[in-house]
C-alpha cells in the first residue's frame, strides 16, 4: 500500500471520530501514540531493544476490548508520558480522547494490519506528514499556525545550504518542517560516518511552547529516522531565558504570528516599567515589547555564533512598527548582515490574509561601523496572486529568487531590468527612511488600477484591522514615553 494510500485510510477514519466530538488535532496525537506502540511491538519482535515496559506495549491492547482497553489505553499513555527521552517526549501530558471503547478499539486493529517498521524512513515520514497537513488544513481547529508551506521552506533551505557538519534550530519548530528540510539537504551532502551520525543525533534542535505541537514534531523526527536516545525537541518557552554560550550555526524558523504575548519582555538596561505580572529579564535584547514576533528575531539574532546564518519568516509589522520595532531594526542593520529580504505572496498560509516575509542575516563580531552594506529584496508579492487550493505556492515559483540570491558568492549579485523584482537598497538608504521602515515596494501594483483583482473582502478587512492595530500601537508608545517621562520629572 503506498503512502498516499495509508494517509487515506488512516485520514479517513478520522472523520467516524469527528461525528463523536473527537477534533482532528486530538486524532493525529492519538494515532501517534499508537503508530509509536506499534512501532515500539514491532522492532521487540526482531529482537532490538526498545524503551516500552512490557506491561503498556502494543501487545496487551490488541487483546483487550470494551472498557477493559479504554482503561488499559489510558493508564499505558500516563505512564509512558512520566519517563524520559523521546518516549517521555511524545507522550508528554498525553490523554485518551476516543472516548468509545468500540471506536478506539477499530483503530487499533486498522493500524495493526500495518507494518510500520519496515517502510523506508520516508514512506513513514510521508504518511505522517500527510496526516499533519490535512490536520492543518481543517480551518475550525486545524494547525494551520503551525504549518509553514513546504515549498517556502524548501526554497529556504536551498539558498541557506546547512552544511552535513552544522547545527541547526528552530526556537518555534511546530511540527518539524524545517528541521526536516534541513536535514534532506544536509544528507545529500554527508559523505562520512562521523558526518552521518552528526546528522542522526546532534545536527538538530527543535523548541515549541505548545506540548501537543511538541510530540507531533518528536513523532516527526522520528518516523524520518532522526534522534538519538535523547530527543531532539523540548517544550519551553523559547523567549523565557537568556541562550547563553550554546550557539548554532543556523536557525531557520517561522515564530508564531500574534500581536501580543502574554508577557511583557523587560529590558533592565532601558528601564522600562513592568506592563504585566510575569516578566522576562533578557540583558541580551535590544528592545522591551511584548510583540512576540521582534522578541523571537532578538532571540534568534542571539542564538547565532559568529557567522552563524538566519532565516526568518516575519509578518509585516516587523518592517515597519515604530518603537521597539524600529530598534530592532536599527539593530539588525548594525550588529548583523542583513542582506537580503523576500515579499511574499498573500494566500499561502492557512490563517487567511497574513503578509508575510522572509529576513535573512549573518552573525558578526562586535563592531564600530554597521555590518549591512547593502539589503537585496525581491518582491514576490506584487501582481502575485495566490491560493490555498486552486493556485497553490510551488517549489519553481521560486526559482527566479534562488538564482538572484547566488548562495555560492553573493558579491556576484547584480540588479538587471529583467528582473524587475530584485532591487538593492544600501545602509545609508535605509537608515535615512522614516523609522527605518524596510516595508519596501517599487514595483506598479496592478490590482490597485483594476477594481476587478482587488482582494476579497475579508483579507481588505484584515488589512484595515492590521493597520489601525499598528496605529494604535503607536498611540501607546508615544503614551508611555510620556508618562515615563512626566514620572521622572516628578521624581
Amino acid at each position: 500500500m503506498s503512502a498516499s494510500e495509508i494517509v487515506n485510510k488512516v485520514w479517513n477514519y478520522a472523520h467516524v471520530l469527528r461525528d463523536d466530538g473527537v477534533g482532528y488535532g486530538d486524532y493525529v496525537e492519538q494515532i501517534t501514540y499508537l503508530i509509536f506502540l506499534k512501532m515500539a511491538d514491532e522492532r521487540e519482535k526482531a529482537g532490538q531493544e526498545t524503551k516500552v515496559p512490557k506491561k503498556y506495549n502494543w501487545s496487551k491492547l490488541v487483546k483487550l476490548d470494551g472498557d477493559d482497553l479504554e482503561n488499559q489505553y489510558r493508564h499505558t499513555l500516563e505512564a509512558l508520558g512520566k519517563l524520559g527521552n523521546t518516549l517521555g517526549t511524545i507522550f508528554r501530558k498525553s490523554q485518551n480522547k476516543i472516548q468509545d471503547p468500540a471506536k478506539l478499539e477499530r483503530l487499533i486493529k486498522m493500524i495493526d494490519k500495518e507494518q510500520w517498521s519496515t517502510l523506508p524512513a520516508d514512506v513513514k515520514g510521508d504518511i505522517y506528514e500527510g496526516l499533519l497537513e490535512r490536520n492543518a488544513q481543517d480551518v475550525k481547529g486545524g494547525a494551520g499556525q503551525y504549518f509553514t508551506p513546504r515549498p517556502l521552506i524548501q526554497a529556504m533551505v536551498e539558498v541557506m545550504q546547512p552544511k552535513p557538519t552544522d547545527t541547526v534550530a528552530d526556537p518555534a519548530c511546530g511540527t518539524g518542517g524545517f528541521l526536516l528540510a534541513a536535514h534532506d539537504y544536509m544528507a545529500q551532502h554527508a559523505t562520512s560516518k562521523k558526518e552521518q551520525r552528526h546528522l542522526k543525533e546532534h545536527a538538530l534542535r527543535g523548541n515549541d511552547i505548545v506540548d501537543s505541537v511538541v510530540r507531533l514534531c518528536a513523532m516527526n523526527l522520528y518516523l524520518h529516522g532522526i534522534g538519538g536516545d535523547e530527543c531532539p525537541i523540548t517544550a519551553n518557552d523559547a523567549l523565557a531565558k537568556e541562550v547563553g554560550d550554546d550557539r548554532v550555526d543556523m536557525v531557520l524558523a517561522n515564530p508564531p504570528f500574534g500581536k501580543k504575548s502574554s508577557i511583557t519582555v523587560i529590558n533592565e538596561k532601558t528601564g522600562k516599567n513592568e506592563q504585566e505580572k510575569l516578566v522576562y529579564e533578557r540583558e541580551d535584547f535590544w528592545a522591551a515589547t511584548s510583540n512576540k514576533q521582534l522578541n523571537f528575531v532578538q532571540h534568534i539574532a542571539n542564538m547565532l555564533k559568529i557567522d552563524g546564518k538566519a532565516a526568518v519568516v516575519v509578518p509585516d509589522n516587523v518592517l515597519f512598527e515604530g518603537g521597539a520595532g524600529e530598534t530592532v531594526r536599527k539593530n539588525l542593520l548594525e550588529r548583523t548582515d542583513l542582506h537580503t529580504l523576500l515579499r511574499l505572496p498573500t494566500g499561502i498560509f492557512y490563517a487567511q490574509g497574513v503578509k508575510a516575509n522572509v529576513i535573512f542575516f549573518d552573525a558578526k563580531p562586535a563592531s564600530k561601523t554597521a555590518w549591512t552594506k547593502k539589503l537585496w529584496v525581491y518582491d514576490y508579492r506584487t501582481n502575485v496572486h495566490k491560493t490555498l487550493k486552486q493556485n497553490k505556492l510551488s517549489f519553481d515559483d521560486f526559482a527566479e529568487f534562488i538564482e538572484c540570491y547566488k548562495a555560492e558568492d553573493r558579491s556576484r549579485r547584480r540588479e538587471s531590468k529583467k528582473k524587475e523584482r530584485w532591487k538593492s537598497f544600501t545602509y545609508d538608504e535605509l537608515i535615512a527612511r522614516d523609522k527605518t521602515n524596510l516595508d519596501i515596494f517599487w514595483m506598479k501594483d496592478e490590482s490597485l488600477e483594476d477594481t476587478e483583482n482587488l482582494p476579497p473582502p475579508d483579507v481588505l478587512a484584515q488589512e484595515i484591522v492590521e493597520q489601525l492595530e499598528a496605529a494604535l500601537e503607536e498611540f501607546r508608545n508615544v503614551e508611555e514615553i510620556l508618562a515615563n517621562g512626566n514620572g521622572n520629572g516628578a521624581g
